[in-house]
């Protein structure tokens, strides 16, 4: 592992661009970005013009290590360049910001009131690539629709199982089990997720450091317990569909926490625009971010 990546993400004030919309959300980012169904056609060009987007937003002078911690890519990012670079080295060598990959293969259909992970057959493969391209991190995510026991207790189980298959590569996995911020039982769900969380970071032994990323809790200050763990190297947020103004808001409410946002750090951002009203937008956003995360 690099030290001193670990050390960054430690203590570093900052928070982590979430850039690894795949398959599934690529077109609907796309066109919120000014580019329509129209512009390309078929995955390969969907997946260059994705790419062009986000090469766009990591070779901005406003996206860099002083205020950007790290940067979570999908695997064809991973696997293509920025500037004549890997995409990973490109963002540790050039702008100091830590590179992780999301490893999972999307969601199963919702049982108990949950969407665990699809099987990730091929993934200690991935990870060695991984390794080998200078990534850090990991990041995969499963959803919480109610809040039912067994599917809770079966999200987090699996999460941290194949989370410690992640350390067992020399990674760190960024665990992320999402609870939807539409579901009636919302509040219920944190509890337990949170209780089975708490058990779960006990078992780690010493050196078995993982990250979090957890939906913004409808209780201020809900996962201090988590942030203070000793196994917990730090808890991300994720904007969940809130608007930024939203995340940010509540995210400043809670100390200790960062963002982990996608949706909220592009909005606003268009194909359309010259490269300073780009620029200028996005480093009104990284700033909003920034602080929101440094409360």
């Amino acid at each position: 592992m690099n030290q001193e990546m670990f050390d960054a993400v430690k203590s570093r004030p900052g928070f982590i661009a979430a850039l690894d919309q795949s398959g599934g959300s690529s077109p609907k980012a796309l066109k919120l970005y000014g580019v329509d169904e129209s512009r390309y056609s078929g995955d390969d060009e969907m997946f260059d013009r994705i790419h062009e987007m986000r090469t766009r937003i990591i070779t901005s002078p406003s996206f860099n290590g002083d205020r950007i911690l790290g940067a979570i890519l999908f695997e064809g990012t991973m696997d293509r360049e920025i500037d004549g670079k890997g995409s990973a080295e490109y963002l540790w060598g050039v702008k100091n910001v830590v590179p992780f990959l999301k490893v999972d293969k999307g969601l199963a259909d919702e049982a108990d009131g949950v969407q665990v992970m699809k099987p990730m057959p091929g993934l200690d493969e991935l990870l060695d690539r991984a390794v080998g391209k200078g990534v850090f991190g990991t990041k995969m995510r499963s959803v919480i629709k109610l809040a039912n026991t067994a599917g809770v207790t079966a999200i987090v189980d699996q999460q941290f199982e194949v989370g410690r298959q992640i350390l067992g590569h020399d990674l760190v996995p960024i665990i992320e089990p999402e609870v939807d911020i539409n579901s009636p039982e919302k509040a219920q769900a944190e509890d337990l997720l949170k209780a089975a969380i708490i058990g779960q970071l006990d078992s780690l032994a010493d050196g078995q450091d993982v990250m979090l990323k957890l939906t913004l809790p409808d209780t201020d200050g809900f996962y201090a317990d988590c942030i203070a763990h000793p196994r917990c190297l730090k808890v991300v947020a994720l904007s969940g569909g809130y608007s930024r103004e939203d995340a940010n808001a509540k995210l400043s409410r809670n100390h200790g926490m960062i963002a982990s946002f996608s949706r909220a750090l592009t909005e606003g951002l268009t194909a359309q625009q010259t490269d300073a009203e780009f620029d200028a937008m996005l480093d009104a956003t990284i700033q909003s971010i920034f602080d929101a995360s440094n409360t």
